[in-house]
Parts: structure tokens; C-alpha cells; sequence
């Protein structure tokens, strides 16, 4: 099969000519960017991520250069010097106007994604792995910051001084998308953000920005290893990362469930973490009621600029928006409750 003309466009950007692509491969899974795996003649395995021909189409606020957020990502994790098994940024070209346009080459993890996996674990490892994958995104909270919080991107402008506005802005402009889309939600725009709004205070309790990948589903959690033997091979697909509450990785990494039932990951993550085992308070309970909202709004809104439809459609609305009415549902028990 031959290049494509874009990615051909970066790997000669890089240096990289044809007659050097030994193999390359669409990954597929990805709802934004054009992601492909090429392999080199000389041995090396990259990752090469292209976002979209048209930057100014339809997309969601939060994605406009996306790419800045993942290469932060990335270069940000690796002060931990390999411990946390992310890529390593090999080149990046972040400029949209380039000729080869906007770009960012990684080194390729080894494994597959966990969900691939389903069934086929031995006895007992399920639950250590998810010990060791604490143990990573624990490490990956201590990273230094840069002292603000939001999305490096400047998407939503620039990174806020506290983390309430920073999470207001998140909120408001996921809202002005589903008012922009006409996205079905299961309660109107207005109340919504009135009610996020009520709850915000809470959110003055983060003080100190962190690394927070906000993607950490099993489809980007690499499993690399034989049964038995197996360990986290890689932590990929950084883009929608932003420097804020690191509880908000607890909502991904228990997309439709409870982080607080994963007693495997909350062992593994307290033995790193910065502020050591997780307690579950009502501050805590009422901020991630908050971090669910914004991302089954992410997860509903961006159906419509995606062009979902059919089937595929009502499997999102029926997943989806429940959970999004239970999360805000909480949000208003935990008000009622502390009024």
C-alpha cells in the first residue's frame, strides 16, 4: 500500500525518505487524528499522528491543536526518566501552516490495548496490573507543573491561576458546543451549567496543578507480555491531557464504573502518589460527580461534529446519558446535603 501523501509530507519532514518505510499500518480506535504505525528499514517502530486536513471544521472547542497537549504530555512524563512507560516524543512540528502541517512523531510501545485482552487474563492478574497501572499515573501526578491550570493547547486561553476558573472554562465551553451542535442531552444547557456553576467552590480545594491524561479507558493502556507475565507496555494517545485536579483521572480510569470498587489500581496508585492513599470524602465524591459531567458531555456533544449516526448513535445515548443524569444527580444530592 502506498504512503498517503500527508504522512509522507512528515516523514520527509523529518528526514525519512520512502525507500527507508519498511511497513506502515493505520491504528485505528482514535475519534480525532489520523494515527499510523510505520516502521523504518533500519528497525525502529514509530507512531505518527496527523490531526485533520481541515483544522477550522467541525471539532469541539477543547481539540483546536490538540497535538500542543500531547507533545506536553509526553516531554512532561519524561522527567520521570521511563518509569511510566509513555512514548518518547522523537520529532514535532506543532504549526498548522507548515507545509507538512502540524505533526508529532513518537516512538511506538509495545503491546495491545487492554480491552483486546478481555478473557484471556490468568488467575490474579488483572488485579496486579491494574496495581502497576496505579502506580504509573501516581508517579505521573508527581510531575512538576507550570503553575497554571488548563489546556497547554490554549484552546480556552491561557492556563488559569486556580483551578476553579480553569474547570469553568472546561465546562462552559463543552456547553457552548452542545448549544453551537444542537446535541441532545438529557437535561437543557442552561441547567447544566447552572448547576456545575453551584458546585464550583469545591473545586477551590486543588491548589497544585498536576498531569492529568483525562483518557485512561484500556483502549489507551497498552498490555504487553505473555499470560501470567504480563505488565503495562504503554500509555498512549496523551491529546486530551491538561494540568488540573489529579482525581480527574479516576473518572476514565473507571469510565463506567467506580474508581472507588478498584481496590487494585487505589493500592498501587497510594504507594506513589503524591498525597499517598486516595480517601474518599464528600469534597472528593463531589468533584469527580463534576469531572463525570464534563466528560459524558464531551462523550455526547461531540457525536454530532463526529457525525454519528444509526446504531452507533443510540449505543452512545443509551451508555452515555444515563450516566451523565447520575453524575449531575449527584452533584445536586451532595448540594442538598451540604446546604
Amino acid at each position: 500500500m502506498p504512503v498517503d501523501t500527508a504522512l509522507s509530507a512528515v516523514l520527509g519532514s523529518v528526514g525519512v525518505p520512502p525507500e527507508l518505510i519498511a511497513s506502515h499500518q493505520p491504528l485505528t480506535g482514535g475519534t480525532y487524528n489520523a494515527v499510523t504505525r510505520v516502521g523504518l528499514t533500519d528497525g525502529r517502530e514509530w507512531v505518527v499522528k496527523i490531526p485533520p486536513a481541515a483544522q477550522a471544521g467541525a471539532h469541539l472547542g477543547y481539540e483546536r491543536d490538540l497535538l500542543v497537549n500531547e507533545v506536553t504530555f509526553y516531554a512532561s512524563a519524561a522527567a520521570l526518566h521511563g518509569e511510566t512507560s509513555v512514548p518518547r516524543v522523537v520529532h514535532s512540528g506543532l504549526d498548522p501552516a507548515a507545509p507538512e502541517g502540524a505533526y508529532v512523531v513518537m516512538t511506538a510501545c509495545p503491546g495491545q490495548p487492554w480491552h483486546e485482552l478481555a478473557g484471556a487474563m490468568a488467575d490474579g492478574e488483572e488485579q496486579r496490573l491494574r496495581a502497576g497501572l496505579g502506580r504509573i499515573v501516581g508517579l505521573l501526578h508527581t510531575v512538576p507543573a507550570p503553575g497554571g491550570f488548563g489546556y497547554p493547547s490554549g484552546a480556552l486561553g491561557p492556563l488559569a491561576p486556580t483551578w476553579r476558573q480553569a474547570f469553568t472554562a472546561m465546562t462552559g465551553a463543552v456547553l457552548d458546543d452542545a448549544r453551537t451542535y444542537a446535541a441532545r442531552l438529557p437535561r437543557t444547557v442552561a441547567d447544566i451549567r447552572g448547576l456545575l456553576g453551584s458546585a464550583s467552590f469545591v473545586l477551590d480545594e486543588v491548589t497544585r496543578p498536576a498531569l492529568v491524561h483525562f483518557d485512561l479507558w484500556q483502549g489507551n493502556i497498552l498490555v504487553t507480555g505473555e499470560p501470567g507475565a504480563r505488565r503495562i507496555g504503554g500509555i498512549v494517545d496523551g491529546e486530551r491531557m491538561f494540568w488540573g485536579d489529579p482525581a480527574a483521572d479516576f473518572v476514565s480510569l473507571a469510565l463506567f464504573g467506580d474508581i472507588e470498587e478498584d481496590r487494585g489500581f487505589l493500592g498501587g496508585y497510594g504507594d506513589s502518589a503524591p498525597g499517598g492513599p486516595v480517601e474518599f470524602g464528600d469534597s472528593l465524591r463531589l468533584r469527580l460527580a463534576l469531572y463525570r459531567s464534563y466528560l459524558y458531555l464531551i462523550m455526547l456533544v461531540e457525536t454530532v461534529p463526529r457525525g454519528t449516526s444509526g446504531e452507533e448513535l443510540e449505543r452512545t445515548w443509551d451508555a452515555v446519558a444515563p450516566r451523565l443524569e447520575a453524575a449531575l444527580s449527584a452533584v445536586e444530592s451532595a448540594l442538598r446535603a451540604g446546604s
